[in-house]
């Protein structure tokens, strides 16, 4: 008996999530050095994280031999403050991943529906698929989210709804009108996860804490993988009612963020300057990428976030050719193959990217 017979058969038929390709594996797969590479594959921030984030993460090593605060004391209390909430009602996560996750194993059992749009961001299926619920992809018009659709979807089965806004890969944002209508509209028996990954490159992001008091079934992420330039250290957060969150921390592990994520996450959140000036370089650095490709007349759906989805026709062989000149791009599964996602970098790097783009638009084609 060998030990794919002893494993849970789920586990067996499971998807995997692939990455965007490392830099490193990159140089080595093309023979260039590591700083020809140009990396504008997972929305990461260019501008890396504030000084107060990479000074508070120092100085948390001279502590790296004792354990972590396994409750997160201080970081909860500061987005208590900021947010006008209980700190009861915020649970920290290895990354916001890790809530979806969480969710999972909290809510989710063999016959459960999972709604999420058809072209949102993947981990949600996968966590369905590993909890035995069956995952329902939504139709997206225009690739955005149709929440007359959803509401269509929904029945006596579905358990949990994600929704992500703006979306990752397509940029697209709902308004807040149009989410609260949508989650007021919901049964009871139907947990709303909105995931507020990207909220930060937003000017007024949606607020939906008036859902939360009336006492919705609403939980809200957030990350500091992408504004704020902390990805390397994986640490997002949740917040709704406090019991959804007591619900949470009773599937968390012990200790599951580290101390200098948390301390780098605080100093993160004393810098709003930081976050000021990243949204509006990132805003320059969107106008920059929309007009490249205009000029280059290759078809791009206008985003909310930091990256672009291009449409060149030829997503997958397009990648593999900017992979040669040394930049790092985004193919997507089947049902967007045309396309590729392009995250915002540097105002150098978005030149390079158009460069590049222009020498190889002998693949735009269909």
């Amino acid at each position: 008996m060998n030990l794919s017979q002893l494993a849970n058969p789920r586990i067996l038929d499971q998807p995997v999530y692939e990455p965007g390709k490392p830099i490193e594996e990159v140089a080595r797969e093309y023979g260039l050095h590591l700083d020809q590479i140009c990396k504008l594959a997972s929305n990461e921030n260019p501008w890396g994280a504030s000084k107060l984030a990479k000074e508070a993460a120092r100085t948390s090593l001279e502590k790296v031999h004792l354990y972590p605060d396994g409750s997160g004391h201080q970081l909860i209390n500061k987005l208590s403050s900021l947010h006008l909430l209980g700190s009861d009602q915020f649970v920290l996560g290895n990354g916001s991943n890790e809530i979806i996750e969480l969710l999972g194993h909290v809510f989710l059992q063999p016959g459960d529906e999972v709604l999420c749009g058809k072209h949102a961001f993947v981990v949600y299926k996968l966590v369905a698929l590993l909890m035995g619920a069956k995952p329902v992809e939504v139709e997206m018009p225009g690739l955005t989210h149709d929440l007359h659709k959803m509401r269509q979807a929904v029945n006596e089965h579905t358990k949990l709804i994600f929704l992500p806004s703006p979306n990752n890969p397509t940029g697209t944002a709902n308004t807040e009108e149009e989410i609260h209508t949508f989650v007021r509209s919901l049964p009871e028996h139907v947990i709303f996860c909105f995931d507020e990954a990207y909220a930060e490159y937003l000017d007024s992001p949606p607020d939906l804490r008036p859902l939360i008091e009336e006492g919705r079934k609403v939980i809200c992420l957030r990350t500091f993988s992408k504004i704020h330039g902390l990805a390397a250290l994986r640490i997002g957060y949740g917040y709704g009612a406090q019991e959804m969150i007591a619900l949470l921390q009773r599937a968390r592990q012990p200790f599951n963020v580290n101390a200098i994520a948390q301390a780098a996450a605080l100093g993160a959140l004393e810098d709003d300057l930081w976050v000021t000036q990243c949204r509006k370089r990132n805003a320059d650095g969107l106008e920059q990428l929309a007009k490249g490709l205009e000029a280059l007349e290759i078809e791009y759906l206008p985003s909310q976030a930091n990256f672009i989805l291009s449409k060149p026709g030829d997503g997958r062989g397009l990648f593999t050719e900017l992979q040669k000149q040394g930049i790092i791009t985004r193919a997507l599964g089947p049902s967007l193959a045309p396309y590729l996602r392009l995250s915002v970098g540097t105002e150098e790097e978005n030149h390079r990217l158009l460069t590049a783009l222009e020498k190889t638009r002998t693949i735009f084609g269909a």
